[in-house]
């Protein structure tokens, strides 16, 4: 199963956030990008089983804010 990250820059907080409609209580914010991309890889395995949908395979697409897909 493909689950989708969105990422964002929020300009006045001065930090990246990374929210998921695929994965229930993501949300995470830090000032490095790629700080951001380590905590999401940590937190998305820990949410799902959390929410007890841990897939066999996980595979992450993250969005930037202009839908650009981001390969890893």
């Amino acid at each position: 199963m493909e689950y989708v990250v969105n990422l964002a820059w929020d300009h006045e907080a001065g930090v990246w956030i990374a929210t998921s409609e695929s994965i229930p209580g993501l949300v995470l914010e830090s000032g490095s990008f790629d700080a951001l991309l380590e905590r999401v890889r940590h937190a998305v395995p820990e949410l799902l089983a959390l929410n007890r949908t841990e897939p066999s395979v996980l595979q992450l697409t993250f969005l930037s804010e202009r839908h650009e897909r981001i390969a890893l």
